[in-house]
């Protein structure tokens, strides 16, 4: 399963085929060399992002109702991957 998140571009370095994008308030650096033949991004622009690499291009709507998704799921599994968190502590602790 490929899971993407949407990030919102906030800086672009087209010589390193590098952005700043802002995902959900934490600002990460990825790789938009995937983007910059085809899509003619910008800053403002939103983008797919998966394993550090911008994907496509996405409008704000989609961006949006993904991310609702995402804080869906997180609320609705939010007690099992604390639970995963807690376990992995205590093998750690061993």
């Amino acid at each position: 399963m490929c899971v993407g998140m949407p990030g919102q571009l906030v800086e672009i370095f087209v010589e390193e085929h590098a952005a700043i994008v802002d995902v959900a308030g934490v600002r990460r650096r990825v790789n938009i060399g995937l983007l910059l033949d085809d899509e003619g991004i910008a800053v403002g622009d939103w983008v797919l992002i998966h394993v550090g690499f911008a994907m496509a291009k996405i409008d704000e709507a989609e961006a949006r109702d993904t991310l609702a998704a995402i804080e869906e799921l997180a609320a609705v599994y939010g007690d099992d991957f604390a639970e995963l968190d807690e376990f992995a502590e205590l093998l750690e602790s061993d």
